[in-house]
């Protein structure tokens, strides 16, 4: 009896071990080429292999701006991370720590940098003129903005050679609620390459070598009681 025991023990730990071996080998064997996670709040502009989502990882008309949870941390600590961002005793202070209130995860440095994210794809895509990405990421009024400059575009058989070097300076310059309704005016600075060909390939518009810096105001919102931590664009402004 007891050997018989024995020798069923024995074949078990053989079909366990085999088991074990064939799923480390499935779900983990690390080659060293594994991509690093996306990381929203790293700078995008110093992070290799830090790829920004594509259309398809958001909702629609809507994209996700990432909030940073804040674990334990004082009132004096916020305040001076707030700092960093809007001047103490300042309109824009006192709005964003309000926001702060509302949604305990709410951080607008980690703010900036779903903005910065939410930008690049936009003006991408609208120069590419995918209307598919835009609706994902537009509130409808804006989307339909959007829309008809690419018909207009396209009756004239114009096409945009566009390049996006990058963001050198995004900033929030505005805040305000308004009940649980929040408003936030992101400035962004970058800088592109762009120009507008015809349907012979001519350029009628742009230098397609010429780096240009651009400035443009975008203002978001969103439902602060809601569970949803999605944020709208709600409008767009292109400043001098």
């Amino acid at each position: 009896m007891f050997e018989s025991f024995d020798f069923i023990t024995i074949i078990f730990l053989v079909i366990a071990v085999v088991l074990f071996m064939r799923l480390r080998d499935v779900l983990g064997t690390r080659t060293g080429n594994e991509r690093e996670p996306y990381d929203p709040y790293a700078d995008p502009d110093k992070t290799e292999g830090n790829k920004a989502p594509t259309a398809d990882d958001v909702g629609d008309n809507v994209i996700s701006l990432p909030d940073r949870p804040v674990q334990q941390e004082s009132e004096d600590e916020k305040a001076k991370r707030l700092e960093k961002i809007a001047p103490s005793g300042s309109s824009l202070n006192a709005a964003l720590s309000q926001l702060m209130a509302l949604d305990k995860n709410f951080d607008p440095e980690g703010f900036i940098s779903g903005s910065r994210v939410a930008y690049e794809m936009i003006v991408t895509a609208f120069a590419q003129g995918d209307r598919k990405t835009l609706k994902k990421l537009l509130a409808a009024d804006v989307f339909a903005g959007f829309s008809q400059a690419l018909d207009e575009r396209e009756a004239q058989n114009l096409r945009v050679e566009f390049t996006f070097i990058g963001i050198n300076k995004s900033s929030i310059v505005e805040a305000e609620v308004e009940g649980k309704e929040a408003q936030i005016t992101v400035r962004f600075v970058s800088a592109i390459t762009s120009c507008t060909k015809d349907d012979v390939g001519h350029v009628i518009e742009g230098d397609p070598n010429a780096i240009d810096d651009v400035t443009d105001i975008w203002t978001f919102s969103r439902d602060m009681s809601s569970r949803n931590p999605n944020w709208k664009l709600v409008g767009t402004e292109s400043a001098q």
